[in-house]
C-alpha cells in the first residue's frame, strides 16, 4: 500500500480507502461488510469513510458495529463522517439539516454514538449551505477541533469559491481552516480536479479525498451490456444515478478504455482507478466494492499505476476528449 499525507497536514492516508455510501446496510449484511473491512485493513487500507446520510444513519451503525467487534489499535485507521442532509430522510425538521452550529454539533455526537468511537478523524460538510453563514460554519468546526471531537475538518462537494471563503474567515479569526476536500473525480468527471481547485492546491493546499472514481460502477464495464441484477444502479430509488451514467456515448467511451486495458494486460477497474491516483493531488480514492473479489481486483491499481506512462495517458485523453483546458499561469 501507498500512503500520501492529507493536503499540506502531517495526517497519512491509504491511497485507496474503503468507503460504505450506497452499499452498507442496503447491499451487505454485518457478515459481508466485516469482511470488506477486514480484507482492506489487512491490505495496508487505513481510512473508511461514512456520513450521517447514508442509509439515514444505518451505515455509521453497521460500521460501528464492526470496528468494535475488531477491536483494531485506534490510532491505526482513519475514520470520517459527514454532516449536512441529517439523517431522519422526510421526518427531518427545521435545524436537523445544514452547517449551522447546532447541528454541526449535534451532527458530530450523534455520528460518535452510531460509530462507537471517541472521536472523529475526518468531519466535513457535505455540502455548502447558502443559509448559514460562512463564519458560523468554520467557528462551529474549529470548537469540536478544540473539543477533540474531530482531528480535521473539510468539505464535500463545495466549489473553489466556497473553499477559499471559508480559508479568508479562518485567516481573519485564527481558526483552523479546512484541511480536505471529497469531490467526485473519475475519468468522466474532471474539471474540480483538474482546474477549478488548481489555485487551491498550488497556494494554501488541500488534501483530497475523491468519491466514485469508477464513476458508480461505469468504469468496471458491467454496465456494457444492460444493468446487473443487484448492482447499485439496479437498486430502487437510485433511478437518478441509472439515469445520469447509463448513457451510450459513456458506453462508448468505456468499451474503448475497456480494449486499451486489455492491450495493457490489466482490468479495466484497476485502470480507471490507477488513472485517478495517478494524479498527485488526489489524497486518496475511496473504494466502495461490494465482494473480496472486487475489492482484491481494485487494489490491484496500485501497480497498474506503473504502466501509465505519458504515452498511455495521452491514448486515455484520445478516448475520453473531456481533458479540462486550464490557462498556463
Amino acid at each position: 500500500m501507498q500512503y500520501r499525507r492529507l493536503g499540506k497536514s502531517g495526517l497519512q492516508l491509504s491511497v485507496l480507502s474503503f468507503g460504505s455510501w450506497i452499499s452498507f446496510s442496503k447491499q451487505l449484511n454485518d457478515t459481508a461488510a466485516d469482511e470488506l473491512m477486514g480484507v482492506a485493513y489487512d491490505n495496508g487500507i487505513n481510512f473508511f469513510d461514512n456520513a450521517e446520510v447514508y442509509a439515514l444513519g444505518e451505515s455509521e451503525k453497521m460500521m460501528g458495529r464492526i470496528l468494535k467487534n475488531k477491536k483494531w489499535d485506534r490510532s491505526s485507521y482513519v475514520i470520517s463522517s459527514k454532516a449536512f442532509f441529517g439523517w431522519r430522510g422526510k421526518d427531518n425538521k427545521p435545524n436537523q439539516t445544514g452547517n449551522s452550529r447546532k447541528h454541526l454539533l449535534e451532527a458530530c455526537n450523534e455520528a460518535l454514538q452510531r460509530l462507537q468511537v471517541d472521536y472523529l478523524d475526518l468531519f466535513y460538510c457535505h455540502r455548502p449551505d447558502k443559509n448559514t453563514p460562512i463564519e458560523e460554519t468554520v467557528w462551529a468546526m474549529n470548537t469540536l477541533l478544540q473539543q477533540g471531537k474531530i482531528l480535521y475538518w473539510g468539505t464535500s462537494e463545495w466549489s473553489g469559491v466556497e473553499i477559499m471563503d471559508a480559508h479568508r474567515v479562518a485567516e481573519k479569526y485564527n481558526l483552523m481552516a479546512p484541511t480536505m476536500e471529497q469531490p467526485q473525480y473519475n475519468l468522466f468527471e474532471r474539471n474540480k480536479m483538474e482546474k477549478e481547485f488548481l489555485p487551491i492546491f498550488n497556494s494554501v493546499g488541500m488534501g483530497t479525498t475523491i468519491w466514485s472514481p469508477l464513476a458508480t460502477g461505469l468504469l468496471t464495464g458491467k454496465y456494457n451490456v444492460g444493468i446487473p441484477e443487484g448492482s447499485r444502479l439496479g437498486l430502487e430509488g437510485f433511478d437518478w444515478l441509472k439515469d445520469r451514467w447509463i448513457i451510450d456515448e459513456k458506453i462508448n467511451k468505456v468499451k474503448e478504455l475497456a480494449v486499451l486495458a486489455n492491450e495493457l494486460n490489466v482490468t479495466l477497474p484497476s485502470l480507471s482507478l490507477a488513472w485517478c491516483i495517478k494524479n498527485p493531488n488526489v489524497s486518496t480514492a475511496i473504494l466502495g466494492a461490494t465482494k473480496k473479489e472486487q475489492l482484491l481486483e481494485n487494489l490491484k491499481a496500485l501497480e497498474t499505476q506503473e504502466k501509465l506512462t505519458p504515452e498511455i495517458l495521452s491514448k486515455i485523453d484520445g478516448i475520453m476528449q473531456n481533458r479540462p483546458l486550464v490557462p498556463e499561469i
